[in-house]
């Protein structure tokens, strides 16, 4: 499939474009504007908090936002979400992680602010679309289908794997065809502001702060004991919340004279007892055959089928896997074509065929290689 969003087709109507004050949304306003669009910039503020040298880390990005609108000419405005951010996005983040899971809020954004919040506001505006500087690609001849973005490093429709065609209908990414060095020289050609910015890093509501420190605001700690498979206490924990599963770094265990020599991983959590448990060296524990998404979401509504082949990613940047999903109602089973290394209870598994990404949803559980002896969580 080719992407037939038009990015060279002047639309009759309003195009309205979420201005981050960054180099990609930037080019994105921008080639809107070269081609005769109708083009109104809106910079979305979605968190209010100082950061830790006490300024407020949307400033400089509403800054750089007003300025590109200025450059290229666009009616610019700004406008918070704040309030749906945290009802939506950050309260589910939270509850998340006193469930020992690993959420991704960024998807969660997307579905809930973005291309909700965000484009219900845009069809106030009378908005013939809401375009974005995401790194992705739409196909709308035959119902509409998410594609990949021709930047395969920079590819996010992972992210988008949350929304729904009627949600993807009214949306554009100029910069889908675009490598990320053609979106630079872009803005450097025309002088923007934000050509050679640095890209933002992380979750939107941490950014490049010290993720542990920020949690310990909203959620108290609970230190614990650190076990091994055989249930063995070798350390203390800062509490589960902070620790993923195939974790190496940050164990503090690691200068243990007794064992292999090899590096510590987590491989399970004893919630009930408040217990990380970890493995010397990387075994089977640490693998596993299969997962299950309760409420798996398909772009175009449904399945393909109750049981297809097609490939998937369980963390962004992952490069494709085989699997066979097995759909029963909303409910999926999904099995490896291999064996998968520490797949993350709360982390997404997106699917694809092809260029084209169907959905995803939320892993609740996974099937391990070797199971944990279960006289571990007694």
């Amino acid at each position: 499939m080719e992407n037939t969003t038009s990015t060279t087709e002047k639309l009759n109507g309003r195009i309205v474009i979420g201005l981050s004050g960054g180099v990609d949304s930037s080019a994105a306003a921008l080639l809107l504007k070269e081609q005769g669009q109708d083009v109104v910039g809106v910079f979305m503020k979605n968190w209010d908090e100082q950061d830790e040298n006490g300024c407020c880390t949307a400033e400089q990005d509403y800054s750089d936002a007003r300025r590109i609108a200025e450059q290229i000419g666009i009616p610019f405005y700004s406008v918070s979400f704040t309030k749906e951010y945290y009802d939506r996005v950050f309260t589910y983040f939270l509850e998340e992680y006193r469930r020992g899971r690993t959420p991704n809020p960024d998807i969660l954004c997307n579905t809930e602010i973005k291309f909700r919040a965000f484009l219900d506001l845009a069809m106030t505006m009378d908005a013939a679309a809401l375009a974005t500087g995401h790194y992705a690609r739409l196909d709308k001849r035959n119902g509409v289908h998410l594609l990949r973005a021709r930047d395969a490093g920079k590819d996010q429709t992972y992210f988008l794997a949350g929304l729904t065609s009627k949600q993807l209908e009214k949306a554009m990414f100029p910069i889908g065809d675009l490598e990320k060095l053609m979106v630079r020289e872009l803005a450097a050609r025309a002088g923007l502001v934000t050509a050679n910015k640095k890209d933002s890093t992380g979750v939107c509501f941490i950014g490049e702060r010290n993720f542990k420190k920020f949690l310990m605001q909203f959620l108290p700690a609970q230190p614990g004991d650190m076990i091994d498979v055989t249930g063995k206490r070798v350390g203390r924990h800062d509490g589960l919340m902070y620790y993923t599963m195939g974790q190496r770094r940050g164990l503090g265990i690691g200068g243990m004279n007794e064992g292999t020599g090899e590096s510590w991983f987590v491989v399970g959590k004893d919630l009930k007892n408040n217990r990380l448990i970890v493995q010397q060296g990387e075994h089977e524990e640490l693998y596993s055959t299969a997962l299950e998404v309760e409420n798996m979401h398909f772009i175009a509504g449904e399945a393909p089928k109750k049981q297809f082949r097609c490939t998937a990613k369980f963390r962004y940047r992952q490069p494709d896997q085989g699997v066979t999903v097995t759909m029963d109602g909303k409910r999926a089973v999904i099995d490896f074509d291999k064996p998968q290394r520490a797949v993350t209870k709360g982390q997404w598994a997106v699917l694809y065929d092809g260029d084209e990404c169907l959905g995803g949803g939320p892993i609740d559980d996974t099937a391990p290689l070797k199971a944990l002896d279960p006289a571990l969580f007694e």
